[in-house]
């Protein structure tokens, strides 16, 4: 459950901000008439989605116990991992400049009068952040599947993504229709952690089916054995497992890649978030004084707590 609330948080959040930006920016130029171009684009991306992910999960299931499920497993271990990576540092380095890119996309698309151009902006936003989604969860399901197994594991799998969207919608509805401020940087940073070390979990599972297929034929002892201490078929251990891939008879080789993941990937991701953060200019009591990000310009500043200007603000020289 954990595992898929933060995983459907963060990407409900981005997806749910995106499509939000969009519908707040043509409200403001007033052509709420493309709306639906933009509903539509969100719809048929969920549903090509969910469409998808269901097709690969019940196709893979009629080959339970084979070595095609543990190849196919694997496969989605590793891309759920990189994806994970990907957009972890992606949104670090493109979070200030996302609604300015997003605007000029929308003026891009309404300049061409191409109809579908709105839809085909939100579809490509939404479809993108449900793929990623879609892997994720698959390599939860995959993972816990082979540890618990415990009748309330569907279960809880369901309400945590359920849940964790809901959240992400009602946190991007306060940001940009209540005037809400919410330190998104912080909470990119924050839950981009998280996931990473979701993320070394992964890749620690992919190793053990690696070398159980025999394509890994190192680093094969076992460094300990906890289960008596805290099995992985535990309810207590499928939650450590999902979280931060706990294993109750590790390999080497799963040791290694896991600490040397987590110290290579969070290490960089601190650093280079620190390096990006704004520096302010010395003070001269100047109204020009303003925050620059290091390596950008006065629209890559803004920082800390953030919230749009009224989506609904008239435009200039429009009678209310």
């Amino acid at each position: 459950m954990i595992p898929t609330f933060v995983i459907f948080l963060r990407e409900g959040l981005e997806a749910s901000m995106i499509v939000a930006i969009l519908l707040a920016y043509l409200d403001q130029i007033q052509q709420r008439k493309h709306f639906r171009d933009v509903y539509l684009g969100v719809l048929v991306a969920t549903v090509l989605v969910l469409g998808g992910g269901f097709a690969a999960y019940y196709l893979i299931q009629r080959y339970e116990g084979s070595t095609v499920q543990t190849v196919f497993e694997t496969v989605t271990y590793l891309l759920a991992a990189v994806f994970l990576t990907f957009m972890t540092y992606w949104m670090q380095a493109h979070s200030r400049t996302m609604s300015a890119e997003l605007r000029r996309r929308s003026d891009a698309a309404l300049n061409g009068r191409t109809r579908w151009g709105l839809g085909v902006l939100s579809f490509q936003a939404v479809g993108r952040e449900g793929l990623e989604t879609m892997v994720f969860t698959l390599a939860i399901i995959f993972a816990s599947s082979n540890q618990a197994g415990t009748p309330v594991h569907g279960s809880g799998v369901l309400l945590g993504a359920v849940l964790g969207l809901a959240v992400a919608v009602a946190i991007a509805f306060a940001i940009f229709k209540m005037g809400r401020r919410l330190n998104l940087g912080k909470f990119f940073r924050i839950v981009g952690v998280i996931l990473m070390l979701f993320a070394a979990g992964l890749l620690a599972d992919a190793v053990q089916n690696m070398q159980q297929l025999g394509w890994l034929p190192f680093g094969t002892h076992a460094l300990w054995n906890s289960s008596g201490f805290m099995s992985e078929s535990s309810s207590v251990g499928d939650v450590f497992h999902n979280l931060l891939g706990y294993a109750e008879q590790p390999t080497v080789l799963q040791v290694v890649v896991w600490v040397a993941y987590v110290v290579v990937s969070i290490g960089c991701f601190i650093v280079l978030g620190r390096r990006n953060r704004p520096v302010r200019l010395p003070s001269s009591g100047s109204p020009d004084h303003q925050a620059v990000a290091v390596g950008g310009g006065p629209e890559e500043a803004a920082t800390g707590p953030v919230s749009l200007p009224d989506p609904v603000a008239t435009p200039t020289g429009v009678a209310s």
